[in-house]
């Protein structure tokens, strides 16, 4: 006689929970979708009114922050506009007047390079009329030379390659030095311009000065 075979308890769960489960999941969303529909058309007039009122907050956070910014650096710029005050600082400091000056003549991603390895740029930033500019500072007591032209001549034609070149001293060039800087067409910025431009006057206007002049 054949043994019976013995009945398995529980077996296979039906898919009918999963459908059961969709469908209270159908029955709650339905009515939740149509009183939030429902709520935005009937309040979307002060759902309005607050959503600007948050943006004219922000916008004006922003405004506000950007003016004290610039009234920091305004009188940061006023501090520090004599020579006498330039002669009292560090290099890394005039490095730092010379990206203020650059931002307040409207120059763009103003950024401050200057350390070992630099490759002998100390400030980069994009000009109003979009021309990229590498700066090279020099907190120097005596005359700039040749051998210094040469270097920074050497850094544009390699690493900064199709950079406006700008060297500026809080001294001078000596003659064979300003001969060599002007015969490549590089820009340089001597004791004189430097307080000129610090008092007020834009990089930019001094630089058409020196081009009229050559």
């Amino acid at each position: 006689m054949a043994r019976r075979r013995p009945t398995r308890r529980g077996g296979r769960r039906s898919g009918g929970d999963g459908i059961m489960l969709a469908m209270v999941g159908l029955v709650v969303a339905v009515p939740l979708l149509n009183a939030t529909v429902g709520f935005v058309r009937s309040s979307w007039p002060w759902l309005l009114v607050a959503t600007l009122a948050v943006a004219a907050v922000v916008i004006g956070v922003a405004l506000l922050a950007v003016r004290q910014a610039r009234r920091h650096r305004d009188h940061y710029l006023q501090a520090n506009a004599q020579l006498e005050t330039i002669d009292k600082m560090s290099g890394e400091q005039f490095e730092h007047l010379v990206a203020a000056l650059l931002r307040r003549d409207g120059f763009r991603k103003v950024r401050v390079v200057g350390k070992a390895g630099d490759g002998g740029v100390d400030v980069l930033g994009v000009a109003p009329d979009g021309r990229p500019f590498a700066v090279q500072c020099k907190r120097w007591s005596g005359n700039l030379g040749s051998p210094h032209v040469r270097n920074f001549l050497g850094a544009l034609a390699h690493t900064y390659s199709g950079n406006t070149g700008v060297l500026i001293t809080s001294s001078g060039f000596t003659p064979p030095a300003t001969r060599e800087g002007q015969g490549a067409g590089l820009a340089m910025i001597d004791r004189g311009d430097l307080a000129e431009w610090a008092l007020g006057t834009p990089l930019l206007t001094l630089l058409t000065r020196q081009r009229l002049s050559v």
